[in-house]
């Protein structure tokens, strides 16, 4: 088969920018105005890039169909694809009516596949534009990412578009584009509504589910958890506390304040600051040893990459994989029936290190060891939990 794959692309090189800075999403102009105030960076491109980088030896068999500059023609040049140009934009002002406009000329066009990078905006922004006949997936760039249109990091992206043009049997299937009220959110309330569905190619592992919200408190089962990690705390170290109702928990155990849809910092059982930017978690932090508690996103398993950006790379590496703290109910793990957990922190080399089995803290000196990584078969026996009770250890990675 001689045909090239035509893969359409569409880059927001503007989504995500408002996590790392605390600003809980990126939509409209006022909060892309606060994020490059606060000293945000965009991220968009460099995580297509990513995404790219796993058909560099399929390039021969791809044509691809992009916006000009920032939405996808300069980074898909520069990486030595076939390129078409088929819109203009004003570079570095793009809006949501650019992305809806490259959606529709690329299906008119026939694409095979739409890839696009973004958050939960854009992913509305597309099924708005091309419904449910045209093919798409989305590399994971935004702040918010609660629909099933993603797959779970930049490089499995890559892998199913991948298998799609080297022929791999791969589902085609519908998932749903959820989108949250930003200013709920900022409030510290979840307001998922859907908004549609769109036509996905289902790659085992490779693509989220949509995210579940907490359907049963399991009160007691977290007092143990909290019990467990206070019974551990150093006094003289940082914790930084990731969201969740799973770490507001061990907050409301220390009868501290929380942010739940946040990250805050204790040290000594005492709250030193709340609702931190990636930079003030840093700031605070320097020259201390570091602890990172974090919890898994219910039915999707990222524990690192998906509402907690202000954890940069930076604040990890600080850390130290030996310094992360993963926390869950049993109940919230069988969700997941399986799969691994994800890291998707925007750094491959750290994902790369973050990989493998984690021991997740289920109870009182009760944990489970569960894997962690993209590229861990769900299928596997070695993607089965093992369950270790009445650990009496601190919970250090394998």
């Amino acid at each position: 088969m001689n045909r090239h794959f035509r893969l359409g692309l569409i880059v927001n090189p503007l989504a995500g920018i408002g996590g790392a800075v605390g600003l809980k999403g990126s939509d409209g102009d006022e909060i892309v105005e606060q994020a490059f105030a606060r000293g945000a960076l965009p991220h968009a491109t460099e995580r297509t890039r990513i995404a790219l980088e796993m058909l560099r030896e399929l390039q021969h068999q791809i044509s691809v169909f992009t916006y000009s500059g920032e939405m996808g023609e300069s980074l898909a040049r520069e990486m030595g694809f076939d390129v078409d140009v088929i819109g203009e934009i004003d570079s570095g002002k793009t809006t949501a009516k650019d992305t809806e406009r490259a959606a529709r000329e690329l299906q008119s066009l026939g694409v095979d596949l739409i890839l696009f990078a973004g958050g939960d905006g854009t992913a509305r922004n597309i099924c708005h534009s091309v419904g449910e006949m045209q093919p798409v997936l989305g590399i994971p760039a935004g702040v918010k990412i609660h629909s099933g249109v993603y797959a779970v990091t930049p490089q499995a992206a890559g892998e199913v578009v991948a298998q799609l043009i080297t022929g791999k049997l791969v589902t085609v299937a519908e998932a749903e584009v959820r989108d949250i009220d930003e200013e709920a959110f900022r409030g510290g309330q979840v307001k998922a509504r859907y908004y549609g569905d769109m036509l996905v190619p289902r790659a085992h592992q490779y693509v989220q589910r949509v995210k579940q919200g907490g359907r049963e408190v399991e009160e007691l089962v977290l007092q143990d958890i909290a019990a467990s990690i206070i019974e551990e705390m150093d006094p003289e170290a940082f914790y930084v506390i990731g969201p969740g109702t799973t770490t507001r928990g061990l907050m409301d155990e220390m009868n501290l304040g929380n942010t739940l849809l946040g990250v805050d910092l204790v040290k000594d059982q005492q709250l030193i600051a709340s609702d931190l930017s990636a930079q003030q978690l840093l700031e605070l932090t320097e020259g201390a040893e570091v602890y990172i508690l974090v919890t898994a996103i219910g039915g999707q398993g990222h524990i690192l990459g998906r509402g907690n950006h202000q954890i940069s790379p930076e604040l990890i590496r600080r850390a130290g994989v030996d310094h992360i703290r993963v926390i869950a109910t049993k109940s919230k793990l069988a969700e997941l029936e399986g799969a691994p957990l994800q890291v998707d922190t925007g750094d491959p080399s750290l994902d790369d290190l973050l990989s493998g089995h984690v021991q997740v803290i289920t109870g009182y000196r009760d944990a489970v060891l569960y894997p962690v990584g993209w590229k861990q078969a769900t299928d596997s026996e070695s993607a089965k939990p093992e369950v270790q009770d009445k650990c009496t250890k601190p919970l250090h990675r394998d």
